[in-house]
């Protein structure tokens, strides 16, 4: 019996072990490596001058719209967090009022195309001459308006009420004994909500945030169509002078993929600083 188990081992450890062979994924790696190589081949032969590209990445019209579109995308979406904050706390409240107000102001600004609201705040002198407080002040609406307060309140009031949804979201993910426990103890409202349940509700509200951040910056092409000077609008600038079209448009796209690489890079900090421990 001892012998025909020290035989039954023998043979066992004998045995080769053959990996499992996976042809499809070889088969799928090919044709995705073909399908780029075709891809790469196409532009290297396209009527396109690639040696110009580098120049209209510096150009200054350029660099211009560059700056523009970042102060357009963090002034927007600053101001949209502290706005979405505010208006989620309106949400939560047990007054309805303002738990109403804020529902509809989400309603509104969520329901409309950002592209309809900035055309609405930039044509808004159709309809008020004037932006006035009686008494006090009036000012021609066409000398507020401008293109960047237009593309301001357009991007960062739709932004506003998405914010106010991520966050009502993130403050509900605290357990609520968490504030019985800070009440307890004698904290105040505002204190509970800073030292509290903001730390534990940003892991829920950071990752929608920052993936709002990268469509914000991507967003502020829309501002183009009221002539506000950021890249899609630098680039037709720059090609109206010289038809280098496509040249012009790749290198804003490359300044996009610069701009989101490195939202992307802060995001990912953030999201760590913010995470387990």
């Amino acid at each position: 019996m001892a012998s025909d188990l020290r035989t039954s081992e023998l043979q066992q450890s004998e045995l080769t072990v053959v990996p499992l062979r996976h042809p499809w994924r070889w088969f799928s790696g090919a044709v995705i490596l073909l399908v780029l190589a075709g891809l790469g081949w196409a532009m290297a032969e396209a009527q396109i001058q690639w040696e110009d590209v580098p120049g209209f990445f510096t150009h200054p019209v350029m660099l211009e719209g560059l700056l523009n579109t970042i102060v357009l995308a963090v002034v927007a979406q600053g101001g949209a967090i502290v706005l979405g904050v505010v208006i989620a706390l309106m949400r939560l409240s047990a007054n309805p009022v303002a738990r109403w107000f804020a529902v509809g102001y989400i309603w509104l600004f969520r329901g409309l195309p950002v592209l309809l609201q900035i055309l609405i705040w930039f044509n808004l002198a159709l309809v008020f001459q004037n932006i006035s407080i009686p008494m006090l002040f009036s000012v021609p609406t066409n000398v507020v308006m401008t293109a960047f307060v237009a593309a301001l309140l357009g991007l960062g009031l739709n932004e506003s009420a998405y914010m106010a949804e991520i966050v009502r979201a993130g403050l509900s993910s605290v357990d609520p004994g968490q504030t019985e426990a800070a009440k307890s103890i004698g904290m105040t409202p505002m204190t509970t909500l800073r030292r509290v349940v903001l730390p534990q509700a940003m892991r829920v509200i950071i990752p929608p945030t920052g993936n709002n951040f990268i469509n914000m910056i991507k967003g502020t092409s829309m501002a183009s169509v009221i002539a506000f000077l950021e890249l899609i609008h630098a680039a037709n600038n720059i090609s109206s002078r010289n038809l280098e079209i496509m040249e012009t448009l790749f290198a804003a796209a490359a300044w996009y993929l610069v701009m989101v690489s490195v939202a992307s890079i802060g995001q990912h900090y953030l999201e760590r600083a913010y995470g387990p421990r």
